[in-house]
């Protein structure tokens, strides 16, 4: 009886595996897409041997398209499988080229001779029946095709089931060298292309199992394995998912050519993690309030506006155009303008340098330079503006910060303060609107050691020294006499012929530090007075400042992303210094906000996706080795934070190389010179994609690469429509 038991169970734990294989293995190799035999292998290519016959009635082999070879037959698929033997087993292929077989150069005679008794014909060609025996007709419909392998299809046991089933799990490569074994060659159809182009490695989504359940996946586009996109092929309507898990706290790669479908590919994206927020897209048993779980910050910097702007481009199935901006309006029911301005602004803000018609919502990125806590900010600001230009007083000017010291301190908090002057009045020189509630002031500022000598002066220059003395002894001044006062010191300190180096002797000897009255901090700024070029560039930034604002921009679009919104930054009015400027300082507010609660050890750190067009503008060169850009610290770094940065642009070679090796995703278009091509040959398998890149020019066919796809799949992306008004 106990022998009966154990067989029965033996039995019984058999059955699942079988029945897991049978399904798996017939669901991918039909007996009607045969193709041919596979008749060379290595451990990297393999050389398959088709027949005309076979080739045309599975729609054709078009180049780069998938096979599979096996030794299982489709025939027998209902026979037992041992998932365990070598042979149980799929080896998919990328077709690559034509390939030499023994026969060809005896074909190739052939076809010449009869070419050349048909040339002049018409109406003949030289493989017309009377032209070439059956036998021989037959024997040259033979050909040979040259595959690149991918890699394998095996079972093997699902460690996360309580029972023995078996799951399907792919290897880069192949397990064995089969130097005398054949292999029967097939074409997946549609349902077979579809399980094999949407495999993925799931311990790659491993981070993302509570947020992500069942693996949660969109549509990216459909399988296309050409620019001549023929229909009959079978292929046109097999979709390709993308998983959002893939995206997040990676760095993702948009490259082509502008006008084919980097922006759309941009705009399918954004969507997609958008309408990870409603129930409808996402709801299961095991997760009703989804939600609530995937309201996934995302931040983009527009630098056409075509995000946040009605775009021609994006016209809804009423021939309207939309913008991904009014993407909430796609699950609103409300009428009432107010209602509709309430639920916008919980979903999707944007942000512009300056107002828009169309846009009555948008929030001005506007920041008060004059204001005591924007001070560092706006400096900031200016920084990045004066960062391209190489003259010494300029770098020295960026070096200054304003962080103000312990008020116990009085002789810092004077420095700090006199700091502070000087940088206003320069600011007011510059051009910037004076607010209401800054005023000027030189009380505690300069002490009647310096005034004293300031009057006494003598040199070549005493008058104006002599004024700036005058001024300094009232109580009251305006901020033209400020900007006066701290021209006049610049030349004053640096004048060798004034007493200058007299008063900073006797101010030493009765300082109690020993500290020179003129810091370093100060001299920097005062340097910029000295220059009629330095107030100019400052002024760049006159369009980012306002008298009428008191918040940090930078701070209000950070915690609209830790709220899940949709923020856009359109940058199509700003200066290219301005834009970059601001993109810098929003990212380093971003980075460091979520640096911060990494290193405090909080849980619930906020995803955050930040999308960059027109990349090369904003990131560094690729020429560039700077480890403290903010870009390069979030494509390093920036995985840990929960930070995904998207970056599109046409050239591969703008980007700088740290970058592009911390890069998962990729979405590769049509790029025009081998330059780029080759620098994209270094990831991955993109080298068998080169020429199609280079040859192929139609709008949104894409080459993807996804973290947890195991190889790149051709892509005909979906056009991003807002359907509003249906």
């Amino acid at each position: 009886m106990a022998n009966k038991f154990e067989s029965s169970i033996d039995q019984a734990s058999d059955e699942q595996p079988l029945k897991d294989a049978k399904a798996i293995f017939s669901g991918l190799i039909q007996k009607e897409q045969y193709v041919g035999d596979l008749y060379s292998i290595n451990y990297e290519e393999g050389k398959v041997l088709v027949h005309d016959f076979h080739r045309q009635k599975v729609g054709g082999i078009p180049s780069l398209c998938f096979l599979i070879a096996t030794r299982l037959d489709p025939s027998d698929i209902s026979l037992k499988i041992d998932y365990k033997d070598e042979d149980s087993s799929i080896i998919l292929l990328r077709v690559m080229d034509a390939a030499q077989i023994p026969q060809d150069r005896e074909a190739e005679k052939v076809k010449v001779e009869n070419a050349q008794r048909v040339s002049g014909e018409t109406s003949k060609h030289w493989d017309a029946e009377e032209m070439m025996d059956y036998k021989t007709r037959h024997v040259f419909s033979f050909a040979g095709v040259a595959c690149r392998i991918i890699g394998t299809f095996f079972l093997d046991e699902d460690e996360d089931k309580l029972h023995n089933g078996l799951k399907l799990k792919f290897g880069s490569d192949i397990s064995n060298y089969y130097s005398n074994k054949g292999f029967k060659i097939y074409k997946p159809n549609g349902k077979a292309l579809e399980e094999i182009v949407n495999y993925i490695d799931p311990k790659n989504l491993d981070d993302y199992k509570e947020l992500f359940h069942n693996n949660v996946k969109v549509k990216l586009g459909n399988v296309r394995y050409a620019s001549t996109n023929r229909k009959y092929q079978g292929v046109d309507d097999v979709p390709v998912n993308i998983y959002p898990a893939d995206l997040l706290a990676q760095k993702s790669a948009l490259f082509g050519m502008t006008r084919t479908g980097k922006s759309n590919t941009t705009k399918i994206i954004a969507k997609s993690i958008y309408e990870l927020r409603h129930p409808a897209n996402l709801y299961s048993e095991d997760n009703p309030d989804g939600d609530k779980l995937l309201r996934i910050g995302q931040i983009i910097f527009d630098p056409n506006g075509e995000y946040a702007n009605e775009n021609i481009q994006d016209k809804d199935g009423n021939n309207n155009p939309s913008a991904l901006k009014n993407i909430w309006e796609l699950y609103s029911n409300e009428t009432f303008e107010e209602k509709k301005k309430e639920e916008r602004e919980k979903e999707v803000v944007t942000y512009g340098i300056r107002k828009h018609d169309n846009d009555p919502y948008r929030k001005l990125m506007l920041l008060n330079f004059y204001e005591e806590t924007n001070l560092q900010f706006g400096k900031e600001i200016i920084n990045t503006i004066l960062s391209e230009d190489s003259s010494k007083y300029l770098k020295n000017f960026i070096q200054v910060r304003f962080e103000k010291p312990d008020k116990s301190d009085k002789s810092a908090m004077c420095r700090y303060n006199r700091r502070v002057s000087a940088y206003r009045a320069l600011l007011f020189k510059a051009g910037f609107p004076l607010p209401k509630n800054i005023f000027p002031h030189t009380k505690g500022l300069f002490g009647p050691l310096i005034i004293k000598y300031l009057k006494e002066d003598d040199s070549q220059n005493s008058s104006v020294y002599n004024s700036i003395g005058e001024i300094l002894s009232k109580a009251s001044t305006t901020w033209s006499n400020m900007e006066s006062i701290y021209e006049g010191l610049s030349q004053y300190i640096s004048d060798s012929k004034s007493n200058y180096s007299d008063f900073e002797r006797e101010y030493i000897k009765e300082s109690s530090t020993g500290d020179y009255w003129a810091d370093d901090g100060l001299k920097k700024i005062l340097t910029m007075y000295e220059y009629p070029n330095g107030s100019r560039l400052i002024g760049k930034a006159l369009p980012q400042h306002s008298i009428d604002t008191s918040s940090d921009y930078a701070a209000d679009i950070y915690n609209h992303l830790t709220l899940g919104k949709l923020v856009i930054i359109d940058q199509s009015s700003g200066e290219p210094e301005l834009n970059k400027s601001s993109a810098e300082r929003i990212m380093w507010h971003i980075f460091k906000k979520n640096q911060e609660l990494f290193r405090k050890g909080e849980k619930n750190i906020p995803e955050i996706l930040v999308y960059i067009e027109e990349a090369h503008t904003l990131l560094p060169s690729g020429k560039e080795e700077d480890f403290n850009d903010v870009w390069v610290r979030t494509a390093k770094e920036g995985s840990k934070y929960r930070l995904g940065l998207i970056y599109a642009t046409q050239e591969v070679s703008s980007i700088q190389k740290n970058i592009l090796k911390n890069t998962a995703n990729w979405f590769i278009s049509h790029l025009n010179n081998s330059d780029e091509t080759k620098e994209l040959c270094k990831y991955y398998d993109f080298i068998d994609f080169e020429p199609s890149i280079r040859r192929a020019q139609d709008k949104g066919f894409l080459r993807v690469k996804t973290l947890s796809n195991m190889f790149v799949i051709p892509v005909q992306v979906d056009k991003f429509e807002l359907d509003i008004n249906k």
